[in-house]
């Protein structure tokens, strides 16, 4: 063989065993972030806000909301 030809095959190992390298950090890069996130939420680590987003709506209920709170207490219309 060549020298030439030598240094090709030697350029084209060190090629491969970079972008090997290369594909084995991303893969195990990937699969911490996809294990990140996927892992299960602990109470507290979450940011919810925890208020309404239109409190007003709550202060006065509509009748809807006041006859299924009746048809769940059991009480019937008597007028």
């Amino acid at each position: 063989m060549e020298t030439a030809e030598i240094l090709v095959y030697v350029l084209l190992g060190l090629t491969l065993a970079g972008m090997i390298w290369f594909m084995t950090n991303k893969g195990k890069q990937n699969l911490e972030s996809a294990r990140q996130a996927n892992a299960p939420k602990i109470a507290g680590e979450d940011e919810i806000s925890g208020s309404a987003q239109n409190p007003e709506q709550f202060e006065e209920p509509d009748a809807e909301a006041l006859q299924e709170m009746a048809d769940l207490l059991g009480e019937e219309d008597e007028d």
